[in-house]
């Protein structure tokens, strides 16, 4: 297991998953343990996305966030994904083995979130507790439908372009001063490593055949199984008031679907909830994980 340093308390970390050349990012010390799944988007990585929340988290725990398959962060682009998204659960499953994780709480983000969810689902004698953080795709997962936004179309719309990276970004994160150079680089580079923009193509072309498929839309649908699971499951969601990819409408819908879970509304923060406001986030999650 190679290592690697970053500042503000960050530690580059890599680990070979089932075979496959897996970047992750590590920081805290010994505490209880939360593994974090970030939401999509071209150059979107363990660090990019839950970067300041880890930071924020990391006095009173270990936290850990994997960069996932299909051409994000630095895990490697050549990884198959025939079921895209799906095959995040099974990443994640096999992430978890190989670090000899048994109990923690797991955490996601859009569709990270949806992958923190299945993972649960599937393995809950892992789980301690569960947060998922503005997803659309649990949404929709759940019946719940919604127009094309602005922000969807930029996150679509990325050419490779530096402007388009930060038009993107601009859908996903309310306070334009977190949306700096060194996070447009780190995506940039991350975005248009050899590779990466091809393994993008695959897992989404995969993902969006999945609810085809008379097998694997089974998987996608979370209509009966997630209530059931967040009845026994601790389990909070927090969306951010004025996320305009997620619309904060498709949340307030969810709500009601899932009356075991305790929603937490932030405000002024988009679709990073995490990001534009990691400290918020942060006591909210300290005070559900440890209980003060």
């Amino acid at each position: 297991m190679g290592k690697g340093g970053t500042g503000g308390g960050l530690r580059s970390r890599w680990v070979k998953v089932n075979g496959i050349k897996t970047h992750y990012m590590e920081a805290g010390g010994d505490g209880p343990v939360i593994v974090m799944l970030h939401g999509g988007g071209h150059g979107s990585s363990g660090q990019s996305g839950m970067g300041a929340l880890m930071e924020a988290l990391s006095p009173h725990f270990r936290v850990i966030a994997p960069d996932s398959i299909g051409g994000y962060g630095e895990t490697d682009v050549s990884a198959p994904t025939p079921h895209g998204l799906l095959n995040r659960i099974d990443q994640a499953r096999d992430f978890v083995d190989t670090l000899c994780l048994d109990r923690f709480t797991i955490l996601g983000n859009s569709q990270g979130a949806f992958a923190a969810a299945r993972y649960a689902l599937e393995n809950p004698e892992r789980v301690e507790k569960m947060v998922l953080i503005s997803s659309l795709t649990i949404g929709q997962c759940m019946g719940i439908e919604q127009a094309p936004t602005d922000a969807m179309r930029a996150l679509m719309g990325y050419d490779g372009t530096p402007q388009a990276m930060r038009k993107m970004l601009e859908g996903l994160v309310v306070d334009r001063s977190k949306i700096t150079d060194e996070l447009i680089d780190r995506r940039q580079a991350s975005a248009t490593r050899p590779g990466a923009m091809e393994a993008m193509d695959r897992f989404l072309k995969a993902t969006g055949g999945l609810n085809k498929h008379p097998i694997l839309s089974m998987h996608m649908n979370l209509r009966d199984s997630l209530p059931k699971l967040t009845k026994v499951l601790p389990t909070i969601f927090v969306w951010g008031n004025e996320d305009p990819f997620a619309l904060p409408e498709t949340g307030r819908k969810l709500e009601p679907l899932l009356p075991d879970v305790k929603f937490h509304w932030i405000a002024d923060a988009g679709h990073q909830v995490q990001t534009d406001k990691p400290d918020v986030v942060g006591d909210i999650i300290r005070q559900f994980v440890l209980g003060k």
